[in-house]
């Protein structure tokens, strides 16, 4: 009974089960060719549109669905997509969770908190990203493999500094507290 709740094998398709209609969909090829596709098209299109290359939307229509046919001819770009966006959906919710529990107790304007909740972002982005490179195989490259502690160690110094300088600011002036001090009590 667990089993099959947790495999959404409740009913078949033809009752109604999500899962059953999920399951079609992906034999369908709808996760694997459609969807990437779809956002290659709407990324390439979007980022042409907006740099303003091209005027005509027409030649940016064309170039993007030449783009998202041709990253679809093999089998690489639906294993990259399958492989990042469920660690990515992970990390987003980790994300979401720190900012409600960091809502209740921070205050929002405190510009510290905002750029410690950045780098928790940027930390959580790089996670997802050795993830899933990881797991392509692409990660197995022998200057990290073996020296992954050092690699590791000098960005956290190179972070370190750029905190340092980042804090150096320029710093307001302080109150001219002696021309208080000698100021007569009798107004």
């Amino acid at each position: 009974m667990i089993g099959e709740i947790l495999t959404f094998q409740i009913g078949s398709f033809y009752g109604g089960s999500i899962g059953g209609m999920l399951a079609y969909w992906e034999s369908a090829g709808f996760f694997s060719y459609i969807l990437p596709f779809l956002l290659i098209f709407a990324l390439v299109f979007g980022i042409l549109t907006r740099v303003k290359m091209f005027d005509n939307k027409g030649i940016n229509a064309v170039i993007a669905l030449v783009v998202g046919l041709l990253a679809l001819q093999f089998h690489f770009v639906p294993i990259f997509f399958s492989e990042i966006f469920p660690r990515l959906g992970i990390g987003l919710a980790v994300i979401l969770a720190l900012l409600i529990l960091g809502g209740l107790f921070f205050d929002p304007d405190n510009k510290m908190i905002n750029y410690g909740l950045l780098g928790v972002g940027v930390i959580v982005f790089l996670v997802v990203l050795v993830q899933t490179f990881g797991w392509l195989g692409w990660w197995n490259l022998s200057i990290w493999s073996y020296n992954w502690q050092g690699i590791v160690g000098i960005i956290l110094f190179l972070a370190i500094i750029g905190i340092i300088v980042g804090a150096g600011g320029k710093r307001k002036p302080l109150p001219d507290y002696k021309a208080l001090a000698f100021r007569s009590p009798v107004a």
